[in-house]
């Protein structure tokens, strides 16, 4: 075993590959067990760091590899945008994980001072090592180190969430998205998922090192808290199936704004959902469906292909009696002399009668995509927005309820809205279920199977069910325990006739929100102390 100890001779480079490898646990490959070994090396390299600059560090280089690795498929947007060079992609992956790696820094620095404050950072000493120009002693973390690594990983996981609008893709929990975790992440959430994470890796640090009671007793904790949690998910009386038909035309970015294609791409979503049931159904379609504007009274015709009422009556064409369709397309920002000022991303109902009868405006944007920062600078140099379109995207309000009558109340999230824990739905109106459109056709191989599974933790976290319906996959129907009931995978055409699962009572999360992982992070930080305070 003498080249497992060599191999801390290098702690920067083990520390970056460590991170790196640590992704494959979330979707597509799912090899959970990877990354809480990679994170247990973590764990052990904070341990061995012999000052406060090699603890940030270990920990910054974990985390670059970690989200290069993890959002890979970032690149793959650049190369559906003709303005920039495909290279560009690789070099964002680069520069955002740059940026998002000081967050795992942050949480290692901070677990390393409580455990050096407190004098308590060690359980066992062995062979030497260097760190640069200093010498340390190969050390063995103690739960003092653990418990506040822990504490610090959540808190530092919330800030990502919204510190700069926030982003929050691949939380550290969705690697544990498992049944028998349903009930434990109704009450402590995904960031709170993210500390069990880390105790379950602390303690196979300690297994390593030969001490074997606390970790047991504390996987032990973790599984019984996962069993008697798990009857908070009491299914609603009165939940009756509603009908849905859930559209997956499989147009990809590369067509899907094209002029000359707008008539095929209508033709493949209205063949995919026309039905000879005579049951009135919800209709899904996915996010900016269709390129027409179907609101009324926008001041230039050239906005029109034909009339909104001409659109109105497309769409109308696909429906049955007493079906109700919901569908991505966009508004329009008009001021008082008429002008075009903005854009909107936005989710409309539209009955029978081919009105208009609620709809819900993206509230939380994608930088670069839907909008563009520091605009005046970053067009001087040739930098535009990956979406299509001169306009930026104006946001709206926030989670709200699109009232769809004896269908009930749907909470809309659009696209990657969905993956911001206890942001997405209106606590003072909870609806009967989530409709999440999406357009993943330019997330790569990797982003969809990602979304997908950010999409199951805010149906296990809101005790709701989640519709998706994207252009090229994964569109799917989730029920409340966050379980994939039907779905359509990526690069397929195709639709899913099914009813909506039912919701379950309001779980501690829907009610309380990340107040609850925060109180966790705090009993941890404050575990860490007490733990400290009672072995000086």
């Amino acid at each position: 075993m003498q080249w497992l100890k060599r191999i801390f001779d290098y702690p920067k480079w083990l520390a970056l590959a460590a991170g790196g490898l640590s992704a494959t646990g979330f979707a597509p490959l799912n090899l959970w067990w990877v990354t809480l070994l990679c994170f247990a090396l973590l764990i052990q390299l904070i341990a061995l760091a012999p000052h406060k600059k090699a603890a940030f560090m270990r920990g910054w280089l974990f985390g670059l590899g970690h989200f290069v690795v993890g959002l890979n498929w970032i690149a793959t947007a650049f190369t559906f945008q003709a303005a920039m060079p495909a290279w560009l992609g690789y070099l964002a992956v680069i520069l955002l994980s740059l940026y998002l790696a000081v967050y795992p820094a942050l949480a290692a620095l901070g677990a390393w001072w409580i455990a050096k404050l407190l004098n308590t950072n060690v359980t066992a000493t062995h062979s030497g090592v260097k760190d640069g120009s200093a010498e340390v002693t190969d050390q063995t973390a103690s739960w003092v180190l653990i418990f506040a690594f822990a504490g610090m990983w959540i808190i530092t996981e919330w800030l990502r969430s919204w510190v700069f609008t926030g982003f929050i893709w691949n939380p550290l929990g969705a690697i544990l998205l498992m049944p028998w975790l349903t009930g434990t992440i109704g009450y402590i959430g995904t960031y709170g998922l993210a500390g069990l994470v880390i105790l379950l890796a602390g303690s196979l640090v300690l297994l390593a090192h030969r001490h074997w009671r606390s970790p047991a007793a504390v996987i032990m904790a973790v599984v019984a808290m996962s069993l008697i949690a798990a009857p908070a998910a009491i299914e609603r009386d009165g939940d009756r199936a509603t009908p849905i038909t859930v559209v997956q035309p499989n147009i990809g970015q590369d067509v899907k704004w094209e002029e000359g294609n707008a008539d095929e791409n209508f033709a493949k979503l209205a063949g995919l959902t026309k039905s000879d049931s005579e049951e009135p159904r919800l209709i899904f379609w996915p996010e900016a469906a269709i390129p027409d504007f179907l609101e009324k009274g926008y001041p230039d015709r050239f906005y029109y292909p034909g009339s909104a009422e001409e659109s109105r009556a497309r769409l109308r064409a696909t429906m049955n009696d007493g079906d109700i369709m919901v569908l991505g397309a966009l508004k329009l920002d008009v001021n008082e002399n008429g002008q075009i000022t903005g854009a909107r991303n936005s989710v409309m109902a539209m009955d029978t009668s081919s009105e208009l009868i609620s709809s819900y405006d993206k509230s939380h944007l994608v930088p670069y995509g839907e909008y563009l920062p520091m605009r005046e600078v970053l067009s001087v140099f040739g930098l535009s927005r990956l979406a299509p379109g001169d306009l930026d995207f104006t946001p709206g309000p926030g989670p709200r309820n699109m009232n769809l009558g004896e269908f009930g109340m749907a909470g809309i999230q659009v696209c990657y809205e969905i993956i911001f824990s206890g942001q997405v739905v209106n606590p003072e109106n909870r609806p009967d279920f989530i409709f999440n459109p999406s357009n993943d056709a330019w997330f790569g191989a990797w982003g969809p199977p990602q979304h997908l599974a950010q999409a199951r933790l805010r149906a296990i976290e809101e005790g709701l069910p989640v519709i998706r319906s994207t252009p090229t996959g994964i569109s799917a129907v989730i029920d409340a325990n966050g379980k994939i009931m039907e779905a359509i995978p990526m690069g397929k055409a195709g639709r899913i006739d099914s009813y909506i699962p039912a919701a379950h009572a309001a779980t501690l999360f829907s009610r309380l929100g990340n107040i609850l992982p925060i109180g966790l992070a705090i009993i941890l930080l404050i575990s860490a102390v007490a733990i400290g305070l009672r072995r000086r």
